[in-house]
């Protein structure tokens, strides 16, 4: 009889190396690589076929690794339930063996439907972190330390070779129309697969990350200044693990050097380095409370805005129609490039959010789906946060004019993604409505005076707060989601007598890596 085989299931962990799942089932039996795209999946309202041509290059190099090793990636378009009942039933799976995932509610859904398949079928399901993520976890009390030595063990190497099962397994990557996606043209995305990511590091460690703290801010120079690993930290092609170290090692070069350019370095890669804990501090909350995909962290948020989001108004912003130029020219270059820097990031949703007064749910899928890095545990903790309805992190509303003037004063970023504005004077240039030729334009004028919607959501979001009960609610939340790293502020809800080292929380987006 044929040895059960050792199912190695790859979801969002596309690479050989730095994967234990793979290394230990390598050494328990015959492994089948196995691959599922999920219809179900790629049919939810955060699903794009941008994200999925990313996937779909980076499971193409997957699969010819794993075939240089002996055997190829198996993929198979399916519900994972009935695929791994049908290799049970033909094959027997000896055991199944994943990486964890903090993904949407229907990954957790499926997660819940597979963990019930694999304990009545007898099949011992290994999931394995991959992350600084803590599956139940207690208390966010010593959080960080626990990260810091995931980070630190020791790169796994891939198995030297994997015994070859056959010709019989499909191959076949999916075209997104196979999956039920509509055409989703974007021009400048990055291209999947290790070798690019393995590239991408090395360009920022040598070269890119000398003024990535100082840079990564404007969109003028953030697509080249930050590192651009986002998306193949959230598709697996790197591991954090494996870019911890090398960010660590960077910076433990520097050491001793004192030219200026040692110096912007050192105080760049500390920057970064630090980001790489937020990225799993924000994954943290959607891990210990998923419902923070679909409802308000703070429940006395409720009912604020409208369940049904203002259609004109969300079209709009989508379409990067606003009238306000530099929120227009971050709408439409990541249309075109399915990245955005952190700081425009949290514009678009406090835009969105505030002046537009759209619920959150309808901006943040928008925005989910022009992400190629789209991670769902750090992205609706930042669209919540920046929504201002965590009831523990300051209300941040920002200006569209004033972000124009401080990250594009020279109104470059705008003259090439709003080509309508060419004729607009430089000083002018974010407010082209005062313009005197403004009436010849083919650009809208503003879709709302963003001063005073602003001022209006405000005073609504602080008579929320003033509300009996808010303070303990947000405590609660705080002592559970908060950081403990000291230095981090807080906002508000400190308690009479409290310590330095209480829970935090932060305005950062962890986004920009």
């Amino acid at each position: 009889m044929k040895q059960a085989l050792q199912v190695v299931w790859f979801k969002r962990d596309l690479r050989v190396a730095d994967h234990r799942p793979l290394a230990l089932a390598a050494a328990a039996g015959p492994v089948l690589p196995l691959y599922i795209a999920e219809p179900g999946l790629w049919t939810q309202d955060d699903a794009s076929a941008r994200q999925w041509a990313f996937a779909a290059e980076s499971l193409a190099e997957l699969q010819a690794t794993l075939g240089a090793l002996g055997q190829p990636l198996c993929v198979v378009r399916g519900d994972v339930v009935a695929v791994l009942r049908k290799i049970h039933e033909r094959h027997g799976i000896a055991a199944l063996w994943s990486h964890e995932e903090t993904g949407n509610g229907w990954t957790y859904a499926r997660d819940k439907a597979v963990a019930a398949w694999a304990r009545a079928a007898g099949v011992a399901w290994h999931e394995l972190p991959q992350t600084g993520v803590i599956r139940r976890l207690k208390t966010r009390a010593g959080w960080a330390r626990a990260w810091e030595k995931r980070m630190a063990e020791p790169l796994t190497s891939p198995p030297a070779a994997l015994a070859p099962l056959g010709s019989d397994w499909p191959t076949r990557i999916p075209a997104a129309a196979d999956l039920g996606l509509a055409p989703d043209p974007c021009p400048q995305r990055q291209s999947g697969g290790r070798a690019a990511g393995l590239a991408i590091l090395a360009s920022f460690l040598e070269r890119r990350g000398r003024d990535y703290r100082w840079q990564m801010s404007s969109p003028v120079t953030a697509f080249d200044a930050s590192s651009r690993l986002s998306p193949h930290l959230t598709w697996g092609t790197l591991s954090l693990r494996e870019v911890a170290q090398a960010s660590r090692a960077r910076l433990a070069g520097l050491r001793g050097e004192e030219s200026a350019a040692a110096r912007s370095w050192r105080a760049s890669m500390t920057s970064f380095t630090a980001r790489q804990h937020w990225h799993c501090h924000f994954m943290q909350k959607l891990e210990d409370e998923p419902r923070i995909e679909f409802a308000n962290l703070h429940p006395a948020y409720n009912g604020l805005r409208p369940d049904a989001p203002d259609a004109d108004r969300l079209a709009a912003w989508c379409a990067g129609q606003t009238g306000y130029p530099f929120v227009d020219a971050c709408l439409r270059a990541l249309d075109a490039h399915g990245w955005l820097n952190f700081r425009m990031r949290a514009m678009l949703v406090s835009f969105a959010s505030y002046q537009l007064w759209l619920p959150w749910r309808a901006s943040g899928l928008h925005l989910a789906r022009q992400f190629v890095d789209y991670e769902p545990g750090i992205h609706w903790s930042q669209v919540q946060m920046q929504s201002g309805t965590t009831g523990i992190n300051t209300m941040r509303v920002y200006n569209p004019v004033k972000q124009g003037h401080d990250q594009d004063p020279e109104g470059v970023f705008v003259r090439r993604w709003v080509p309508e504005l060419a004729a607009v004077p430089t000083p002018l240039i974010q407010e082209p409505w005062l313009w005197e030729g403004a009436a010849s334009l083919t650009y809208p004028p503003p879709i709302v005076d963003h001063a005073k919607a602003a001022a209006a959501a405000r005073e609504a979001l602080h008579a929320v707060r003033k509300r009996g009960g808010h303070r303990t609610t947000a405590s609660r939340i705080a002592e559970k989601h908060g950081s403990r790293k000291a230095g981090m502020p807080m906002t508000g809800q400190r308690q009479s007598g409290q310590k330095s080292r209480r829970p935090t929380a932060t305005n950062q987006l962890a986004l920009d890596l």
